[in-house]
């Protein structure tokens, strides 16, 4: 199996190389690594200078569009039929793709699968809630109410994304987990069990940190799910229904962030 890893980057000069590095490190190589600069303005064209030259290694500079366009970017740049995303800031554990392609060869009906995770907030590392565990095979009802699949974890079949279409580019965020819907309404997802990749968070450039009420762009998704008529009657009434209770906590967050304005205002 060839697979192609996709690195979006935006401003992470300090933290791509650690990512590139443990992709190079993987006990099992990938055919090609491309990286798509994002528009970025700090020092990423140094930090990359070492390795912009490497036959393994393919760099993509563009003006800043968002994560969902640079990592379609990097999806139409790659030449195999396998592909695997890493996030800038987070790094693969040595055997991560040698286990996963293992899996799939094991399991050939599968066209998706991701690796369990360490999770890193702050500097520290933090186990997950029971509500947040991978589950293997059918996730779509689960997958409705928050995301259960990450970017950096995740090997899959270009044919998925033939069917299904790219990232959506029009979401300034939550762009994965509107993929991964359009993905588990159809297909299941695979699950190595194994915690193969180190997820970090708590950085200030996050774009849960950069936009208020995160669940408006999962309604977004949603809502595009129930009008395209790929859902089954049963699909459809649960997605209508995690949409409903969305908007409802929307609703409620936005009375109180205007009544805390207004309290501001009135100071």
């Amino acid at each position: 199996m060839k697979v192609t890893v996709i690195i979006p980057v935006f401003n992470r000069a300090e933290l791509v190389r650690r990512a590139v590095d443990s992709v190079l490190a993987q006990t099992q190589r990938p055919e090609q690594i491309i990286i798509v600069d994002d528009g970025s303005t700090d020092d990423l064209r140094l930090s990359l200078r070492e390795i912009a030259n490497s036959d393994l290694i393919k760099i993509i500079h563009q003006q800043n569009t968002g994560v969902a366009a640079a990592r379609n970017v990097g999806i139409e740049a790659a030449r195999t039929n396998w592909l695997a995303f890493l996030d800038s800031d987070d790094w693969w554990l040595p055997e991560k793709l040698s286990k996963q392609i293992s899996w799939h060869n094991a399991n050939p009906e599968y066209l998706i699968s991701q690796t369990d995770e360490v999770w890193i907030r702050n500097g520290h590392r933090v186990n997950p809630k029971k509500y947040h565990q991978k589950q293997n095979g059918e996730i779509f009802y689960l997958s409705l109410d928050r995301c259960l699949i990450s970017p950096s974890a995740v090997l899959l079949s270009r044919r998925l994304l033939d069917e299904v279409g790219l990232f959506d580019p029009s979401l300034p965020a939550c762009e994965d987990y509107d993929l991964w819907l359009r993905i588990t309404a159809r297909y299941p997802v695979g699950l190595v069990p194994e915690k193969l990749i180190i997820k970090t968070g708590g950085h200030a450039d996050q774009l849960s940190r950069k936009y208020w009420g995160m669940d408006r762009f999962r309604v977004k998704s949603i809502m595009k799910l129930l009008r395209s008529g790929d859902l089954t009657k049963a699909q459809y009434q649960a997605a209508l229904d995690v949409c409903e209770k969305k908007v409802i906590i929307l609703k409620n967050g936005a009375t109180k962030r205007r009544r805390v304005a207004l309290q501001e205002g009135g100071s």
